[in-house]
């Protein structure tokens, strides 16, 4: 009996360790095939945004180039004492030149690969070169007070124009027609090709105005400490945290994504590169445990267009707005941090209710890291957000706290042999925080054209009194049709660029309405945000498709259904700026978000038909008219809300008992 019982016993032992074998050499499978897929996609995502290397010259040239620029960024924040306009102006000098050399115009039938033109070159000296004019000549410039010359203006013209080729390239068409739009509007206005050029070009109301001098100071640094930290592998690290929070949870693998990229989102600069990053893992996960493909990859774009409104860094658009507003960063921060808990929680609820519908499961809970595990031995990779966060609430300042930060993640790199930086990974860090510092500089400085022009003509003053006129002064239609005006001016344009242009045009509109500066620019940088998920150019949700292999129009409109609460939440802190913790205390801003809260589970349930089971189609009339009443502040319309809710819930629960039985 005994040894019938013995050799059960290792059949059983054995029986389990080939399990755990294919379970291993699975997963180890799945690995490999996410990996393929997010070399697939990069490569793809690189083909698209015409990102090639520079093979004219030796690739070590180009190397020691945008090395040498992140060391120029990092002198000139740190040591430099020259005027804001010289650094600004050989900023963007510099940016251009290295643009053109990186992003080379198309050449159909070149035998060489990558091939640049001897036109580039020129494009590239030339047009770096007319802002080193400004540079060289300077006080002259200063002492004419406006007054410029026939070269000055030849000069302005020529790097004008060689800047909006460099950013329809790097950046795309979709900003340039909105800038072209505006810089027609001056001349229609009356103004004369000398008036314009010289406004635009040499003051530091256009092209080097503020948008590529926060870019130049505060943008630059934190993309440098994006880039270092990426090194560090904590990219990897927010994956496998978000895993051990959610990933045994309903529908495990979209609640994972959804963390994922709220975490990602702190050290991204784009939604669509946030799309590509963290869902070449999750968009393969999700199908895999049953969601559609439209939906895996809408949850994605939708979770990482909400990292640019993420703090502490928001897409870098925490600092532009801290310059516009005249506001410390620190309270631009914590006023951020409430609106992305619940645009999050909102997301949450709709991955929720869609996978209690489908009756999907979590991940098996073997195959998911422990929490306490992962903090314990590499949780010090959070070492440098903690130092960023401490140095600018402590007041430091943000080149400073940036400087703080990428040091640290150099120190907590050490920790581990795996993670360890090494002279070539420090390089690297430096080349990739240059090369993703080159769209973001012709972005800030192609916006501020937008900027040059609203100051020259009065347009933001004009477009506020029209619209007024035109909702007849009812605060919400206004409010609606700004809404409806930054989605139009936000679309494929990026995180930095988009905020500035809400900021210049639809800012001063909603703060005629009587909100608050802060909610004002929070209301529109929304907005302005979710133009990425939203038809017809929804260009994180056409990223995240390109993974998923779905239907990208279908993919934008569950993005835009699942992002519901990006709709929600402006106008909730519109008519509550408390939200924001402007001018309430911390109870009433509490207050709010817990009826917001409820309110959102009202739309997403409403939005996915399911709350315990499927709906009917009044249960979700009821629910939807619920959450929508709870956006409007007051007590009665708070009950009103609750009670039509409270009234779904019941009927549901009574009908869960009910089949119980």
């Amino acid at each position: 009996m005994s040894e019938f019982l013995d050799k059960e016993r290792k059949k059983i032992v054995k029986g389990q360790e080939e399990k755990k074998e294919a379970a291993v050499k699975a997963t180890d499978e799945l690995m490999q095939e996410d990996e393929a897929r997010m070399q697939e996609v990069l490569a793809e995502f690189d083909r698209e945004s015409n990102t090639r290397r520079f093979e004219g010259v030796p690739k070590l040239v180009t190397r020691i180039m945008l090395i040498a620029f992140s060391i120029y960024a990092l002198w000139m924040n740190v040591f430099s004492s020259l005027p804001e306009q010289i650094r600004r102006a050989s900023f963007v000098g510099i940016v251009i030149f290295m643009a053109f050399i990186l992003y080379p115009a198309k050449k159909s039938g070149a035998k060489k690969v990558n091939y640049v033109p001897w036109y580039d070159f020129l494009l590239g000296i030339v047009g770096g070169g007319c802002f080193f004019y400004y540079v060289v000549n300077f006080q002259e410039i200063v002492n004419r007070a406006g007054r410029s010359t026939t070269l000055d203006i030849v000069i302005g013209i020529i790097g004008i124009l060689i800047l909006a080729e460099i950013c329809r390239r790097v950046v795309g068409i979709p900003i340039l027609v909105v800038v072209t739009c505006f810089v027609v509007y001056a001349f229609v206005s009356g103004f004369s090709l000398k008036r314009i050029i010289s406004h635009l070009f040499f003051t530091t109301e256009g092209v080097i105005g503020t948008p590529i001098g926060v870019c130049s100071t505060f943008i630059v640094l934190f993309i440098l400490f994006g880039s270092f930290l990426d090194k560090t592998g904590v990219g990897r690290f927010f994956i496998e945290i978000a895993n051990s929070i959610a990933g045994a949870a309903t529908g495990g693998p979209a609640k994972v994504a959804v963390i994922a990229s709220a975490l990602q989102g702190m050290i991204s600069g784009s939604s669509v590169a946030n799309t590509v990053g963290s869902g070449s893992f999750t968009i393969p996960m999700m199908k895999k445990t049953g969601y559609p493909p439209e939906f895996a990859a809408a949850v994605e774009a939708a979770a990482s267009t909400g990292g640019q409104i993420m703090p502490p860094i928001m897409g870098a658009a925490a600092f532009l707005m801290a310059e516009m507003t005249n506001t410390p960063y620190s309270e631009i921060v914590i006023a951020a941090v409430l609106p992305a808990f619940l645009y999050f929680a909102g997301i949450f609820l709709m991955v929720h209710f869609e996978a209690k519908k489908l009756g999907l499961n979590g991940l098996n809970k073997e195959d998911i890291p422990g929490f306490f595990s992962l903090m314990f031995s590499r949780g010090y990779l959070l070492l440098p957000l903690v130092v960023l966060v401490y140095c600018m609430m402590s007041g430091k300042t943000s080149s400073m706290s940036a400087v703080y930060a990428i040091i640290t993640s150099i120190v907590v790199s050490m920790f581990r042999k795996d993670t360890r930086m090494s002279l070539n990974t420090f390089f690297e860090a430096l080349e990739n925080g240059a090369r993703n510092t080159l769209g973001v500089a012709i972005a800030c400085s192609i916006a501020g054209i937008i900027v040059g022009t609203v100051t020259l003509t009065g347009l933001g003053l004009k477009l506020a009194t029209g619209l007024l006129s035109l909702s007849g002064g009812i605060t919400i239609v206004a409010l609606f049709f700004t809404m409806i005006a930054c989605i139009i001016l936000g679309m494929g344009v990026p995180t930095t660029a988009n905020y500035v242009i809400m900021a210049t045009i639809t800012a001063p509109i909603v703060i005629k309405l009587g909100i608050p500066t802060m909610a004002a620019h929070m209301f529109v940088f929304y907005f302005g945000i979710v133009a990425d998920i939203t038809p017809p150019v929804a260009l994180a949700a056409y990223a995240g498709s390109a993974i998923a292999h779905s239907d990208p129009f279908k993919t934008g409109v569950t993005a835009t259904r699942i992002a519901i609460t990006a709709f929600i939440i402006p106008y909730v802190f519109a008519f509550s700026p408390e939200l924001l913790l402007v001018g309430g205390s911390l109870v009433d801003a509490l207050l709010i978000m817990v009826t917001a809260f409820i309110g959102m589970l009202g739309v997403s349930t409403g939005m996915e038909g399911y709350m315990m089971s499927k709906l009917h189609p009044l249960q979700r009339l009821l629910c939807l008219a619920g959450g929508i009443t709870l956006i409007i502040p007051g007590a009665i319309t708070d009950v009103i809300g609750i009670a039509l809710i409270g009234v779904v819930f019941v009927m549901q629960y009574l009908q869960q008992r009910k089949a119980v039985a």
